[in-house]
């Protein structure tokens, strides 16, 4: 069985950077994380989408 990947996209420029597996724990939230966009060259927030 496959799993699901989510993407983070950066807040600034929308460049979808980085990829992880989301967790299975019924959260309704999406994750955002401070990280580093090379497109920006500085650190932004990046959102999970899908």
């Amino acid at each position: 069985m496959a799993q699901k990947k989510a993407s983070l996209a950066c807040s600034e420029c929308g460049n979808r950077n980085y990829q992880m597996i989301p967790t299975q724990s019924g959260q309704t939230t999406r994750l955002e994380i401070k990280k580093f966009c090379k497109n920006c060259n500085k650190h932004t927030i990046h959102k999970e989408t899908k």
